[in-house]
Formats: structure tokens, sequence, C-alpha cells
């Protein structure tokens, strides 16, 4: 009976993590009302391609599946030309994956919960390459 207590108390667990959500949000913050053009791929799910308009965003949420092992794979190329390109991991565990996409670089911001329009926690975490 005990090992089944502890069954049912890891089961749950697993379970509250898997429908507690998670998302990704990519936002445009380039300047001179640039756009990107972004595309994910999960192993189940294709997001896009989608252009997001300068200041605009995208955002999906989700369950990740129960094992935890839910990835998104993003391309994102900054226009007018679409020559500056940068293919990433956009999700790999829980929460929510908060994506700026400024001049310099990409910026990420892990979370629970919803997103914010807060800059706290915000780090730079990629390069454009040319």
């Amino acid at each position: 009976m005990k090992n089944l207590t502890i069954y049912f108390f890891l089961f749950c667990l697993c379970m509250l993590g898997h429908v507690s959500g998670s998302g990704i949000r990519i936002m445009n913050e380039l300047k001179n009302k640039k756009t990107i053009w972004m595309r994910c791929s999960s192993k189940e799910d294709v997001l896009g391609p989608t252009v997001i308009p300068s200041g605009g965003e995208f955002v999906n949420n989700f369950n990740r599946n129960i094992f935890g092992r839910t990835r998104f794979m993003c391309t994102i190329k900054q226009g007018p030309t679409f020559k500056r390109i940068l293919n990433f991991r956009a999700f790999k565990e829980g929460g929510k994956w908060d994506w700026r996409v400024r001049e310099d670089g990409i910026y990420l911001k892990r979370t629970v919960g919803r997103f914010t329009n807060s800059t706290e926690d915000l780090h730079k975490d990629l390069d454009w390459i040319v």
C-alpha cells in the first residue's frame, strides 16, 4: 500500500508539471519598422511561418508532453532583406520562454506563469549570424 501511495504521489507531481502549461513568445523589438520572419517546429507541431511586424509578437502556449521532452527549434530572419538569420532552440523545459529580437541579438527571459512586459531577468542569449 505504501508503494502505491508513493507511486500515486509521483504520478500527480508529473501530471501537475504537464498541465501547468508552457509557452514561447517571440517579440519584435527591432528599430526602423523592420519585420522578422519566424518558423518553429517540434516533433509534433509546426508554428508558422509567420511575419512579425515591428512591435508585434508571436505567442504559443502549450502543454508539454507527459515525459517533459517537448523541444521547439526556431528560425528567425531579420527583414527587410532577411539576410540576418538565427537558428536556435526556443524551448526545452517547462515554463515560459520569452524571446526579444533586437538589433544586437536575441534576448531571453524564462518565467513561470504569464508572460509580462518586464525586462527584469532578461539576458542576451544569441548574436545574429550574417
